[in-house]
């Protein structure tokens, strides 16, 4: 079963604010002049805060945080995001892989942006919400 499509909208302004609260100022996750020198296309989002991002679609479709038993994924592309107004999308997928006989369903995860994989492996355990 396919559950529904989550998309979020992720901008340099949100970089900022995840560099603060997370305190990884690295600079290329602002710095276009830095990111491209070191070989990246551009300033990338925090590997972290792609994930959190995929966390909170999985939360969503758990229907409540504490119903997340396990959570984990691989970086495999990094997500570029212009600096403009408009920043860039993250859609997040999922499939119901399994119910195991403990009552927990297994999702897989597909994270993109602009049709490609950002993210590899990625997969929860949920538990049915309270």
């Amino acid at each position: 079963m396919e559950l529904p499509t989550q998309t979020f909208r992720v901008t340099r302004a949100d970089l900022v604010r995840y560099a603060g609260a997370s305190g990884d100022f690295n600079p290329i996750h602002w710095s276009d002049r830095v990111a491209t020198k070191v070989g990246l296309p551009g300033v990338i989002a925090h590997g972290m805060f792609t994930m959190a991002l995929v966390g909170r679609a999985v939360t969503t479709w758990a229907g409540a945080p504490d119903a997340v038993v396990d959570f984990g994924v691989r970086f495999t592309r990094p997500v570029v995001v212009p600096d403009d107004d408009e920043g860039t999308e993250i859609e997040v997928n999922a499939v119901v892989k399994e119910v195991t006989e403990a009552g927990l369903t297994r999702l897989d995860i597909t994270a993109t942006c602009h049709g490609e994989k950002v993210l590899s492996q990625a997969r929860a355990l949920v538990r049915a919400s309270r």
